[in-house]
């Protein structure tokens, strides 16, 4: 029977897509952001691992510099699994009741700086000792969340990456984060067969919008819709802050 709540999920589902379409990024933090507001975060994670996983790895193929990306961001990467797994339990233990509120204050984080249009500068010497930390710092917040942007994608965009490089680390950097916050969530018992279903619709309905995202990206001015963008994801996080609080 399909409930008010399955047909909610497909909309976030096709609108996560459609933006990453658009911007190359934002689907598990659209997703994530949305679907909290009707279940727990831990549960959302669940439904979007497999949408997230694919999308990204697709994103992380789509183009020749992956060799590159990998030998210069490994340390990063690591360091996101590391903290990944050392924050596991934060979305579902005694914290766990705090996992929005953190959420929502990431979503604000992560709005604030692009619509204030931050952009940082890291000298190649940096890299080793930056790396590492904001990996390990988006590891924990991933963990709590299930959202992957901060600070990670802030130091992508800081380490001067071409574009077309650019767009691959984020693949590549959003797919090892998926498979590290899947261990997590296993391990609390959140997947299961159960899921299939909605899981595969909410991979389908992702792919559709993402593609028709592509389309109107063609047409579209991306600064005109990033700020837009910007500006709904938060809203969307101080209505979180907000009604956890109350």
């Amino acid at each position: 029977m399909i409930t008010s709540t399955h047909i909610f999920i497909a909309v976030v589902f096709v609108l996560a897509g459609f933006v990453k379409g658009v911007i190359g990024l934002g689907l598990p933090t659209i997703a994530m952001g949305l679907l909290a507001v009707v279940m727990p975060p831990v549960e959302a994670a669940a439904i979007l691992i497999l949408p997230s996983l694919l999308t990204n790895i697709w994103q992380m193929l789509a183009g020749p510099s992956l060799g590159l990306v990998v030998r210069r961001l490994w340390p990063m990467l690591l360091a996101v699994c590391i903290g990944t797994w050392v924050g596991a339990g934060l979305m579902t233990g005694t914290t766990g009741r705090y996992a929005t509120t953190l959420l929502g204050c990431a979503l604000i984080l992560y709005a604030l700086s692009g619509l204030a249009a931050v952009r940082l500068t890291i000298a190649g010497y940096r890299e080793a000792l930056l790396g590492p930390v904001a990996g390990a710092i988006t590891g924990v917040i991933t963990a709590a969340t299930g959202v992957f942007v901060i600070p990670a994608v802030p130091y992508l965009q800081a380490i001067g990456l071409e574009k077309e490089a650019m767009v691959q680390a984020l693949g590549l950097s959003f797919t090892v984060s998926t498979l590290a916050l899947a261990v997590n969530v296993a391990g609390a018992g959140a997947l299961s067969l159960s899921m299939a279903g909605t899981t595969c619709a909410a991979l389908v309905l992702a792919c559709g919008g993402m593609w028709f995202g592509q389309c109107v990206r063609l047409r579209l001015p991306e600064g005109s819709f990033r700020r837009w963008f910007f500006t709904g994801l938060l809203l969307l996080g101080v209505y979180l802050v907000v009604r956890t609080a109350l």
